[in-house]
């Protein structure tokens, strides 16, 4: 069967071929490589792509990347460029240079066809960060609506919300800590992050109490910081990152808060930091952004700036009320 990718694109002459050993399969050797927390985004990724080069007769795992060269990659980039937000569609790009370099270094490409195909530039355009900010009075809500439920999964829960916000953990991030991670001592937190890159975290104020309630309920032993808790409040196994989003959902709901999700706490306390002043190469190394323009996403003092500048306008309107 013939590759092709739809709408105007040139056919990719490619043909599918059976699945490879995972030791040789460029996808899963570029899968493996990444932090668990990317994994699944990255596999929608190299699906989404196998399934435009195949006119959907391929995924991951059985489209040929070796055979890719530069014609089917251009053509590739100018379908998810219609298709896709910028962000979105580089994201997606990313995926697929990945992929092309481990087939290069699995010796299925040549260093001049690998360089050729993995050469397509990024899509221009931006977009605004997806999700929301958060309000203080939503977030004392949820704290509360945690602190009414009486099971010990009111205290873990409001642990959760606390190291979300005050810390802009990813939902990976937060189901990765183990109880060493923390030290009650100094307050760090170390948070292992994409890419496997570590960093250390000060957790003060109400996060800290909060954490430091949980600790008393979860007791001592090694494992997971925030674990998952059974019937009769035994409490056994990590949370994973779907618990997490279940989590917030539920908290949520319970305090009348609408359309919410975990990344938004994270959004909001880059917004935050940046809005009381913090500089924002501070506020790139505390989230573990690799790159500071990604910080720059979630800054909100340029858009109050915009209304402060557009309130010096006078639009001479006068309401005159007319019947209906």
């Amino acid at each position: 069967m013939l590759m092709t990718i739809n709408a105007s694109n040139p056919p990719t002459d490619l043909v599918l071929t059976d699945r490879l050993p995972l030791a040789e399969n460029p996808a899963a050797v570029y899968l493996g490589s990444l932090a668990e927390g990317s994994r699944r985004t990255m596999r929608w990724a190299l699906d989404t792509i196998a399934h435009l080069a195949s006119d959907g007769q391929a995924d991951a795992f059985t489209l040929p990347w070796a055979a890719l060269r530069y014609q089917h990659t251009a053509a590739l980039r100018s379908k998810l460029a219609g298709d896709f937000s910028p962000v979105t569609a580089n994201l997606l790009l990313s995926a697929l240079r990945g992929v092309l370099r481990q087939a290069w270094r699995l010796h299925q490409l040549t260093a001049e066809d690998y360089q050729a195909a993995a050469s397509v530039e990024n899509v221009e355009g931006a977009t605004l960060p997806a999700g929301r900010g958060i309000t203080p009075g939503e977030l004392a809500a949820m704290l509360d609506a945690c602190a009414a439920d009486q099971d010990p999964g009111g205290v873990r829960d409001a642990a959760i919300i606390a190291l979300l916000y005050s810390a802009g953990l990813r939902r990976a991030e937060l189901a990765r800590l183990d109880l060493e991670d923390y030290n009650a001592q100094t307050g760090e937190l170390k948070v292992r992050g994409k890419r496997r890159k570590e960093r250390l975290l000060p957790i003060e104020g109400g996060a800290a109490e909060a954490l430091a309630d949980w600790l008393a309920v979860r007791g001592d032993h090694a494992g997971a910081l925030l674990c998952r808790i059974r019937k009769g409040g035994r409490l056994s196994g990590r949370l994973s990152t779907q618990a997490v989003w279940h989590i917030v959902q539920e908290r949520a709901k319970a305090a009348g808060v609408r359309d919410v999700s975990p990344h938004d706490f994270r959004r909001t306390f880059v917004g935050d930091l940046l809005d009381a002043g913090a500089d924002i190469a501070i506020v790139q190394r505390l989230a573990g952004h690799a790159n500071v323009n990604t910080t720059a996403r979630y800054d909100r003092r340029p858009e109050e700036a915009k209304r402060r500048a557009v309130r010096l306008l006078h639009v001479p309107y006068r309401r005159v009320l007319r019947s209906k």
